[in-house]
């Protein structure tokens, strides 16, 4: 029995060390540096632009996972500080859903060692305005020296969402707005 401890210490201590020396490896993640988010509202009557650099995000490079989170105050632009508070009260109720969010996994394998292009499907979660949906978004993705750029441009009806337009001003809104995302991360 005495043996049986000794030869289980080193083990242990082997085991203690490799995880004290790696975890700064294990824990790498690809964060958000700095990105914006924008949006088009191209309507019969009217175009409304909006943007924001207030998005955070995180990709795990071993298990492909991913999660990006935006303030909906943030967002900026639009056609009159009116059509703002309405954006913010009437349609997205941002008080009571301050963030969009989206996370899940990317669907092909990446070679994050390798600098270069790839056009992957990123598959998950898009919650906006309380209302989840299932999407797959496909993204440009570009690894350069240790890090990562994204780039995307994708659809999202209101309906999806349970955004309703009043009629009065259905010519001015339009049913899906083009959202468009770039991003720069890099490993921490």
């Amino acid at each position: 029995m005495e043996q049986t401890v000794l030869l289980t210490k080193p083990r242990v201590f082997l085991i203690v060390l490799f995880l004290f020396f790696t975890p700064k490896v294990l824990a790498q993640k690809y964060r958000f540096e700095r990105g914006e988010v924008s949006f088009v509202s191209n309507a019969e009557l009217e175009q409304i632009k909006a943007k924001t650099g207030q998005i955070q995000g995180l990709l795990d490079p071993v298990t492909n996972q991913f999660a990006f989170t935006v303030d909906i105050r943030s967002f900026k632009g639009f056609n009159s500080e009116l059509q703002r508070e309405h954006f913010n009260e009437k349609y997205m109720e941002s008080e009571r859903y301050p963030k969009a969010k989206f996370s899940g996994k990317i669907i092909e394998t990446i070679d994050f060692s390798e600098n270069k292009i790839h056009e992957v499907r990123a598959k998950g979660e898009l919650d906006i305005h309380g209302q989840k949906q299932t999407r797959i978004i496909k993204t440009k993705f570009i690894l350069e020296n240790g890090k990562a750029r994204i780039e995307s441009t994708f659809l999202v009806p209101l309906s999806d969402h349970n955004i309703t337009i009043p009629s009065i001003v259905k010519q001015k809104i339009a049913s899906e707005i083009e959202v468009s995302i770039w991003g720069t991360l890099s490993l921490q």
